[in-house]
C-alpha cells in the first residue's frame, strides 16, 4: 500500500505575509534552510513562493528588493493535496499541473508541503534526484 502524504511531507510550513519584502523572505528562507514559503493572510493561503521565484520574478525584474512585496511574486496555490492522500496522487497532480511542490491542506489550513524530491526519496530511493534531495544542504 502506498504511503500517505503525511508520512513524507515537511510539516509546519513557513507562512509569510504578502506585504513582506523579498529581502526579508529570502533571509527567512536562508535561516530556515527552506526553498519555499506559503504566502498567507491569517489562515487564508494566497500562494507559494520559491527561491527561484525570488530571483526570476523579483530580482531579475529590477527595482529595489526591499520595496518588492512577496505577494506580487506568489504563484497561486491552485493545486493542493491532503495529508491522507497517497504519494501516487501527489505525483499525478504534480505531473498534471507541472509543479514541483504542493501545499498540504487539512480542514482548510496548510499543514505541510510535499516536494518532488520528497516523492523521489519515497518512490525510488536509488535515483539521482532522491540522493540530491536527501543530501545535507550546502552551506
Amino acid at each position: 500500500m502506498a504511503r500517505k502524504i503525511r508520512d513524507i511531507m515537511t510539516g509546519s510550513p513557513t507562512s509569510v505575509s504578502p506585504e513582506l519584502d523579498i529581502v526579508t523572505v529570502a533571509r527567512a528562507m536562508r535561516d530556515e534552510d527552506i526553498g519555499a514559503v506559503l504566502v498567507a493572510e491569517g489562515d487564508d493561503m494566497k500562494g507559494l513562493v520559491t527561491d527561484r521565484d525570488l530571483v526570476v520574478r523579483g530580482l531579475a525584474a529590477g527595482g529595489d528588493p526591499k520595496e518588492i512585496k512577496i505577494g506580487g511574486l506568489a504563484s497561486s496555490a491552485t493545486a493542493t493535496i491532503g495529508p491522507d492522500d497517497s504519494v501516487d496522487r501527489a505525483a499525478q497532480i504534480m505531473r498534471e499541473r507541472a509543479v514541483r511542490r504542493l501545499p498540504v491542506v487539512e480542514d482548510g489550513r496548510p499543514v505541510g508541503i510535499v516536494s518532488i524530491g520528497d516523492l523521489a526519496v519515497e518512490k525510488d530511493s536509488a535515483s539521482a534526484l532522491a540522493d540530491i534531495s536527501a543530501a545535507r544542504p550546502n552551506t
